[in-house]
């Protein structure tokens, strides 16, 4: 696979706690350059990002990251939030303690809200896959098909592991057809990167790549 055919499957992302401005802007210089498929990025700058690329670049922003826990109430504000200031897609994590006591209706009726929220927007589900057992992944994959989202993620990359070629399989057996599955987390080479796609990814959420790119020129 060319490279600029995983670049355009890439949220090309910057989530760390400490991204400046000018970082962000540097990210969504490399967007535009490399054509990715968006630019993930922390809310704060969802606006100003917006604003400096246009409609030239995707803007995608995350909700309840990188732990999940707020309230429902609190993360359906905070897309309403990230909506109003020109995010065009929303990767939110789940309520990873619903999950684990098993109150999947909880989760259900969380991304929902959340995906009513979104008002058409792209909606992908960050389900930490590396917190969940076999049974509890296959769960995920069935209340996320319910939901009306348009994703299921794999990972934050802020928690004890990140995407695995084993979970993306996973994930497209059990996912409904209509419903994406995006491998983020650890993914720091092309040969990683066509590795998920071969086992089913349809993005990539990676921050090295298009360094990578640059690299060769």
């Amino acid at each position: 696979m060319e490279h600029q055919e995983i670049l355009n499957r890439v949220d090309h992302t910057i989530l760390t706690t400490t991204a400046t401005w000018e970082q962000v802007k540097a990210v969504c210089d490399e967007g535009l350059a490399y054509s990715t498929a968006s630019v993930c990025i922390p809310p704060r700058y969802v606006k100003k990002a917006a604003d400096y690329v246009g409609n030239r670049l995707k803007i995608c922003t995350v909700i309840g990251f990188p732990n999940g826990y707020s309230t429902p109430e609190v993360k359906v504000f905070e897309t309403e939030d990230a909506i109003r200031n020109g995010a065009d897609e929303i990767d939110m994590v789940i309520n990873l303690g619903q999950a684990k006591s098993g109150d999947w209706e909880g989760v259900l009726s969380e991304i929902k809200a959340v995906k009513a929220s979104c008002k058409g927007r792209i909606l992908k589900v960050i389900v930490e896959a590396c917190q969940l057992t076999q049974e509890e992944k296959v769960a995920a994959c069935r209340v996320v098909s319910m939901s009306g989202a348009d994703f299921i993620k794999t990972s934050t990359g802020f928690s004890t592991g990140g995407a695995t070629v084993e979970d993306v399989k996973l994930f497209k057996e059990h996912i409904s057809p209509d419903i994406g599955v995006k491998a983020a987390g650890g993914i720091r080479t092309f040969e990683q990167a066509q590795a998920m796609i071969e086992a089913g990814a349809d993005r990539i959420g990676a921050s090295a790549l298009v360094a990578l790119a640059r690299q060769e020129g």
